[in-house]
């Protein structure tokens, strides 16, 4: 029995004997009326030196969460509009078993990378980073194990999803995809690490991250790095970053009760998605290159709703012999988001 399959077992067995002691809990504590959010992300980007435009629609998403027993919660996401394309994102149970422990199971996110993980309506930019789009962005089908320790700040995440991503759910195969992170926070700072592997096509891929994130007072500042390693040398290895930092204050414009000033910096080395060629080789999905983003966004706040009113402006540096296709060079972007 290979190492993966001990340990797709001993997930299994943990979820099981820890659930076999917590299946109790106080029905009249629990609101079991659902909750619906939805976000609306949309946006106009000018390519100036190319003088070509477009409007999208990038996110129209609508969120089903509620409870049906005191330790049993559930969560429905799914993107109406992602650029004029229906997606489903979310669809999963989860179980909190006490002593620190939840499982979940059905279609998630993949527990690795920070700003992957950000939902639409708590971005700082109106594009994600390379990070959080082209290389540590992935959700799965599977299970996945939460513990949150009781006397310090430091939660675990792992979980084995199926390697067909979300666009099959019946195929059967004899691997599957892992990831798992760790993050643990001293007093305003947040240090977060990962590791994920997986295999869209028939070559795995091992991915290791680390992040710092410093948040003081009107101030967040941080910075991400992803190594992505393909077996058998079968591409070479990705390097991908983020660099960042927001500062915000409050203000009285209108209806805004807030403004904020951001810059990232952010880059990726040649970078394949896994996925094969007709030669059976893979191939260069997204050329080597670095961005650096600024921009400013007003908000409106309040308990349940959000608006953000954003302006950034996006300048892309390439090696010398590449040619930069549309939608990837510099442009000017205006976007508004509604959160309710």
């Amino acid at each position: 029995m290979s190492l993966k399959q001990i340990s797709t077992i001993v997930v299994i067995l943990c979820t099981f004997f820890t659930c076999a002691n917590v299946f109790a809990g106080d029905a009249s504590e629990v609101n079991y009326v659902p909750e619906i959010h939805g976000t609306l992300r949309a946006k106009y980007e000018l390519e100036p030196e190319y003088m070509e435009n477009r409007f999208q629609v990038r996110n129209a998403r609508l969120e089903v969460v509620g409870n049906i027993a005191p330790i049993i919660s559930y969560k429905f996401n799914a993107d109406f509009c992602d650029r004029g394309k229906f997606k489903m994102l979310d669809a999963y149970a989860a179980a909190n078993l006490g002593h620190g422990f939840k499982v979940q199971l059905g279609q998630m996110r993949m527990p690795f990378s920070v700003d992957a993980t950000r939902a639409p309506h708590i971005r700082y930019f109106a594009n994600r980073s390379f990070i959080g789009k082209q290389v540590g962005n992935v959700r799965g089908v599977g299970g996945k194990l939460v513990y949150n320790f009781k006397n310090i700040p430091l939660n675990i995440e792992a979980g084995v999803f199926n390697s067909e991503g979300i666009s099959d759910h019946q195929t059967w195969r004899r691997s599957m995809d892992y990831s798992g992170k760790i993050n643990y926070k001293v007093d305003n700072v947040k240090f977060e690490v990962g590791i994920e592997s997986i295999e869209p096509d028939s070559v795995r891929m091992h991915l290791y991250d680390a992040s710092v994130t410093w948040a003081s007072g009107r101030w967040l500042v941080e910075g991400e790095y992803i190594y992505k390693y393909y077996t058998n040398d079968a591409f070479e290895a990705c390097h991908a970053y983020n660099f960042m930092a927001n500062y915000f204050m409050p203000v009285k414009m209108g209806v805004f009760n807030q403004l904020s000033f951001h810059g990232r910096f952010d880059g990726m080395t040649d970078h394949s998605s896994g996925e094969r060629n007709s030669a059976g080789f893979l191939e260069i999905d997204d050329n080597a290159r670095n961005r650096v983003t600024i921009g400013a966004t007003l908000s409106y706040i309040l308990p349940n709703v959000k608006t953000d009113f954003r302006v950034n402006y996006e300048n892309y540096f390439y090696r010398d012999g590449i040619v930069a296709p549309a939608g990837d060079r510099d442009k000017i972007l205006v976007e508004l988001v509604v959160r309710f």
